[in-house]
């Protein structure tokens, strides 16, 4: 898994996930704060079609927090407030880069991740599913 992959399957998990998984650590790693969690804005690009120009859509509010563990550095960038869901998200971050006595720990950690976030898109999709409308079109040939 890339760095990319990482961060975005750490900010895209449920901050309970990160939560119980981060209660699981044993020892809790120290942790050097570089950039405490800060809610900020940041603005939002879109592009009317695949070949449109782009356009400022507007702001949206996300959280950005930065550590060092193990001499490894660790960043989050999460949408919303959540400070608790950024800091833990660095953390784990940081604790993958380091490699250290956490390494296959944080990889079991993500693996999980990964798979409950698969399921739960999983089981959305199947809900929006139910509600499709299926439009077919018949075409009669005039005469």
């Amino acid at each position: 898994m890339t760095r990319s992959e990482r961060m975005t399957l750490l900010a895209s998990s449920d901050p309970a996930d990160l939560e119980r998984h981060w209660k699981s650590l044993d020892p809790y790693p120290a942790v050097n704060w570089t950039r405490r969690p800060q809610v900020g804005a940041v603005a939002v690009r879109a592009r009317a079609s695949r070949t449109g120009a782009l356009f400022e859509l507007g702001e949206m509010t996300v959280t950005r927090c930065s550590v060092e563990v193990d001499g490894a550095a660790g960043y989050a960038y999460v949408a919303g407030r959540n400070k608790r869901h950024a800091a833990i998200a660095a953390v784990f971050d940081a604790l993958a880069e380091s490699g250290g006595c956490h390494f296959p720990k944080i990889a079991d950690i993500l693996v999980d991740l990964r798979s409950t976030l698969e399921c739960r898109r999983t089981a959305k999709m199947a809900r929006a599913r139910t509600s499709a409308v299926d439009f077919f079109m018949q075409l009669q040939e005039e005469k």
